[in-house]
């Protein structure tokens, strides 16, 4: 059923890739940039995976022999908080230089969404023949 599902996934994205340029233009209610900056801020800081990650990696690290080991467990959340936000924000500026090309020409758009349709599609049909026998 998942794979017929992501065929006709697949498909409607094939019918509908001309309709990328709408969501590009901007339908819809733009928000401005610090509020997304705290939207992303809440759902960071909330996540319970990183706060397992946390707690399951950062203490391998930690040095007990050296003392303050709280100071430690700080640093180290720091270091990788501030390599997740620098990692965050070239990615977030490539997508957006990305996201710019492509909206420049609609023939670029419509290939994108159609590309993505037939990935679909095949991902689909890969999973209908390889898929679980049980």
């Amino acid at each position: 059923v998942g794979a017929a599902y992501l065929v006709f996934l697949g498909v409607r994205a094939w019918r509908e890739r001309g309709s990328l340029q709408a969501a590009v233009d901007g339908v819809g209610v733009a928000q401005g940039g610090l509020r997304t900056f705290w939207e992303g801020f809440a759902v960071g800081v909330t996540n319970p995976k990183t706060i397992v990650f946390f707690a399951a990696v950062l203490p391998q690290f930690v040095d007990r022999g050296q003392g303050h080991v709280a100071a430690q467990m700080l640093l180290l959340g720091l270091v990788f908080t501030i390599i997740a936000v620098v990692s965050d924000m070239v990615w977030g500026m490539a997508a957006a230089t990305a996201r710019d090309w492509f909206a420049r020409s609609p023939r670029r758009l419509s290939l994108v969404g159609g590309i993505g349709g037939l990935t679909m599609i095949g991902l689909g049909v890969t999973a209908a023949a390889t898929g679980r026998k049980d």
